[in-house]
């Protein structure tokens, strides 16, 4: 029997961090983001106390495995007297433009959940810069370079309509010219309909990386079983000058919740990354996701393996060489049944 390729590999220490590793009181430590700082890993974690309010909370580690240093002291709080945070900050994903790093972040507001940017040089301080998108819209991240001019910022609106109503939550791409205004708004990935993995509702895992075939990214799906959800995850590739093109598109999830420490905890069944980091060698990809809502886990995998298996596995049926555009994947709406 041919055995399935597995393109990312738990570490077997996972997981790495765990909510009894905080000196202050924490139920949930999960959805980390992730960046090379100072020579470091430096993971900026989502922790949830027992007030049921998330903040942000910094970690590092030397090899981005083991000994972490966690700050004492939450990182970045929730400010109490905006609207935008009433009720927490979430889901963090990081971005470096040049040496600022931008964090872009799910606020939970008294109105829903909406998308918040702060920036950083240090990560000991944070300036709160905007609120890019209004509720309901969460799982966003940005570009690290401009296009035209523009910046690009990928984001998951929540539509209110059921399933039966087949409108489904997207991946947007929309454009600002100062980080402030944005418009141009289209969706980018569509959810499928029907039985897929990733049908009626997706969102954006990390943000973009860039890879000679152009932007790598991963997203997740959630399948609704009659014992509840189940989160996992999918690649994509967009056009490395153009992100507003889906070169191709895989037809199958890549990740899924297996181990224990996916399978059970606040949130069963969900593997939920919010950040990558590429290796010196610049095959290395080493995924931090959160498991079960619950803890921090890692996997890597090899770039030049998942890219290949990508384009083998297209949702049009069909082989394709690295660098092709797939006319399924690359077309506007259309009942994405995997078939050309």
């Amino acid at each position: 029997m041919q055995v399935k390729q597995q393109l990312f590999r738990r570490y077997d220490g996972n997981p790495i961090l765990v909510p009894g590793q905080w000196s202050h009181t924490v139920t949930a430590a999960f959805n980390a983001g992730a960046v090379n700082f100072e020579g470091e890993t430096l993971l900026l974690v989502r922790v949830e106390d027992r007030s049921g309010i998330s903040h942000l909370s910094v970690a590092r580690s030397s090899d981005g495995y083991t000994n972490w240093r966690i700050e004492p002291e939450p990182s970045f709080q929730m400010d109490p007297g905006r609207y935008e945070e009433a009720w927490g900050i979430e889901d963090p994903r990081i971005t470096q433009c040049g040496d600022e790093y931008m964090v872009v972040y799910t606020g939970y507001s008294r109105g829903g959940p909406l998308v918040r940017l702060a920036s950083t040089r240090d990560f000991r301080t944070f300036e709160r810069r905007s609120t890019l998108m209004p509720p309901d819209d969460k799982d966003a991240a940005l570009f690290p370079c401009q296009f035209d001019g523009r910046w690009a910022l990928l984001h998951r609106p929540s539509s209110s309509m059921g399933v039966k109503g087949k409108v489904g939550a997207h991946i947007w791409l929309s454009w600002s010219p100062d980080l402030r205004h944005w418009g141009d708004n289209t969706i980018l990935v569509h959810a499928r309909q029907g039985g897929w993995w990733d049908a009626n509702k997706i969102g954006l895992g990390p943000p973009p990386l860039l890879t000679d075939y152009g932007w790598l990214i991963l997203y997740h799906g959630v399948r609704t079983t009659v014992a509840g959800s189940i989160y996992r995850l999918g690649i994509a590739m967009l056009d490395r000058n153009n992100p507003g093109l889906i070169l191709v598109r895989g037809n199958e999830w890549v990740f899924g919740p297996e181990s224990e420490y996916e399978r059970s905890g606040d949130v069963p069944d969900v593997v939920f990354p919010c950040g990558w980091i590429l290796e010196a060698d610049r095959r290395t990809v080493r995924l931090y996701y959160g498991a079960a809502d619950t803890t921090v886990c890692v996997a890597t995998g090899d770039l030049e393996e998942i890219i290949g298996y990508l384009y083998r596995h297209c949702i049009c049926g069909h082989l394709h060489e690295p660098g092709e555009c797939c006319p399924v994947a690359a077309r506007e709406y259309v009942d994405l049944t995997g078939n050309c």
